[in-house]
């Protein structure tokens, strides 16, 4: 396992991220694939809120090894469907929110703070305010956002540079060779203020892990997610991988952290190998073809700006560092 930088801090996080979001009980088995993923060098582990009793199975686990890890868990989505403010990135929600997982997890601080998704209804400012509150009572170390525009992100963190308020250090969103929506927008800026990415569904909710690990019936996928499956069997028998560890390497290859959600050692095990595969340049390109994708405007537009003369002169492929 290699390790990255999260976002502009110090703070080294595996390349591979445990998602727990299925564990309902501390049985053997999950507290076999925590030590494997831990003796592989996996350090992060994220949870949320709402997964149901997976922060207090999580916080289960962790007892005395819980400093060895870099703990995540997120807020946002309702405490109590019969109370409207116990839902939301306003403030009251978040302090409840942060103090019921702090019980649940049975730590004192949180490494990584999430907002689960944005909140339309609640001004950027009074979040990112709340956030750094929570962040300079020790209780939060750094924090991220999950599922929002690339706008409300590029906002929030430029309000934290002017005030000195904490920016978000992470995005959370879902990322695979069948859905790479991101790829328009919230990768780039990401990439353009520093923040690391971790991608949800890498696998397409099981439909790129293969025919024997699928949760979905092979007759059931549309011609689309037949032609990536396609594809990507043909790709892991050439270089004698699996269709899911392929599926990984592609993302790790654009410098995202995929959340793993195994249940099982054998899974587990499946998914840590990728992370020595090489994608050749060929395969790649033949991933990427496999089903149509357009990044759409701007992105397309400005592509082909760029490489105009008519606006930039003649010279510009003179120009380093483009």
């Amino acid at each position: 396992m290699r390790y990255r930088l999260l976002g502009r801090t110090g703070l080294r996080v595996s390349e591979l991220f445990l998602g727990t979001m299925g564990y309902g009980e501390a049985s053997p088995e999950v507290r076999r694939v925590l030590d494997l993923y831990a003796e592989a060098g996996g350090n992060v582990v994220d949870t949320a809120s709402m997964y149901g009793e997976s922060e207090s199975v999580v916080g289960e686990l962790l007892q005395g090894r819980r400093d060895r890890f870099v703990l995540g868990t997120k807020y946002t989505p309702t405490r109590d469907r019969t109370d409207l403010n116990a839902a939301g990135n306003h403030r009251k929600n978040l302090t409840l929110s942060l103090e019921q997982s702090l019980r649940r997890l049975r730590t004192d601080y949180i490494d990584l703070f999430w907002v689960h998704v944005w909140d339309r209804h609640t001004p950027i400012e009074e979040t990112m305010r709340a956030l750094d509150d929570a962040v300079r009572s020790g209780k939060v170390l750094y924090v991220g956002l999950s599922d929002a525009p690339a706008w409300v992100a590029s906002r929030a963190n430029t309000l934290a540079e002017w005030r000195e308020w904490t920016p978000f250090a992470g995005l959370q969103v879902p990322y695979s060779l069948l859905q790479r929506d991101v790829e328009r927008e919230l990768l780039p800026m990401a990439r353009a203020l520093g923040m690391s990415v971790a991608a949800w569904s890498v696998l397409g909710h099981g439909v790129l892990a293969g025919p024997g690990a699928r949760r979905v019936r092979a007759d059931s996928l549309g011609e689309r997610e037949r032609a990536m499956v396609l594809a990507l069997a043909e790709v892991a028998g050439e270089l004698g991988a699996t269709a899911a560890q392929v599926a990984i390497a592609w993302a790790l290859r654009g410098g995202v952290h995929p959340l793993v959600g195994a249940s099982t050692t054998g899974q587990l095990k499946e998914n840590l190998a990728a992370t020595d595969l090489e994608l050749p340049e060929e395969a790649v390109r033949r991933l990427e073809s496999a089903v149509e994708f357009e990044l759409g405007f701007p992105r397309d537009f400005v592509d082909a700006v760029d490489a105009s003369p008519d606006i930039y002169g003649d010279d510009l492929p003179r120009l380093d560092g483009r």
